[in-house]
């Protein structure tokens, strides 16, 4: 009887991840770009490598596009499958298993060039405007830096705007990835030298594909994914893919780096992070990534 369970077990686990393995469904939000945006090739660069991953674990997938909150909804309620790319939160950790990360992305600060700041000017900056779109979440210090008055928090709908509210002198900084901020930077289409990113790195997140833990089969597929995604990395397209996308969104005035080379520099120290962090992550140090 024993036996008999097992193989019924597997069996189980068999058909439901047969079952997906013709599409798994994703989901994402649109004008996030570079990281996911429909007008990008493969719908930005974390849709090419969600979607890599789930092609070398042996599973087929579909990506449909929904607005940010609604398609976060619809796959906690099961009509999705997955949905990208999301930062760690408690609440959300109570609803959702997390994959290995899909990047490690790093905050700047962005602020005009005749008014720059660093990372060290936070807490002197009484007063002063942050801006940051509507929903998205702050991290820990700086939200601490809202709360006390220290800094005024505005919310446009998107990063863009900010770079705007930034040249017309409304706002003073905005907060970003470094990709998508200098893609925010690039949308005015002005000369980019009328804007600072900062040289110093804020904080440091790991972005994740999210699966509900609602789902049978959850665990399995998070683990087939993160299987295809160490096999994509290890191949070497991770990098690749990081790089096409970061061909024309990487270059802006900043201090040169001791070994630095431009792009392709900032693309391997970037991989490096992404590597160091995969390794942390399987071993259970996943708070090391941060």
């Amino acid at each position: 009887m024993k036996g008999f369970c097992s193989r019924g077990a597997l069996l189980s686990l068999a058909v439901s991840l047969g079952a997906h393995a013709a599409d798994v469904r994703l989901v994402t939000g649109d004008d996030y770009a570079p990281l996911t945006d429909r007008a990008l090739p493969r719908g930005g660069m974390l849709s090419a490598v969600a979607q890599a991953a789930l092609e070398r674990s042996g599973l087929a997938s579909s990506l449909a596009w929904q607005p940010w909150n609604r398609g976060y909804l619809m796959t906690l309620r099961g009509e999705y499958d997955a949905t990208f790319p999301y930062i760690r939160a408690e609440q959300r950790e109570h609803d959702f298993l997390y994959s290995a990360p899909l990047y490690v992305s790093e905050q700047h600060l962005f602020s005009r060039a005749t008014d720059a700041f660093e990372v060290s000017d936070l807490a002197g900056f009484s007063g002063r405007r942050l801006c940051h779109p509507l929903g998205w979440q702050l991290p820990a210090g700086v939200q601490a830096l809202v709360d006390r008055g220290v800094l005024v928090r505005h919310s446009p709908p998107s990063l863009s705007e900010c770079a705007l509210l930034l040249l017309l002198g409304r706002d003073d900084v905005f907060l970003a990835d470094r990709l998508l901020g200098v893609h925010a930077v690039q949308s005015t289409e002005v000369d980019r030298r009328r804007f600072h990113v900062s040289d110093s790195v804020l904080s440091r997140q790991t972005i994740h594909l999210i699966v509900p833990r609602s789902r049978p089969d959850a665990g399995q597929l998070i683990e087939r994914f993160d299987r295809g995604l160490r096999t994509l990395q290890d191949s070497g397209d991770y990098q690749r893919l990081i790089e096409s996308f970061a061909a024309d969104s990487v270059p802006m005035e900043r201090a040169p780096r001791q070994g630095d080379n431009g792009r392709d520099g900032w693309c391997r120290s970037r991989f490096s992070a992404f590597e160091q962090c995969q390794h942390q992550w399987q071993a259970g140090r996943s708070e090391q990534c941060l």
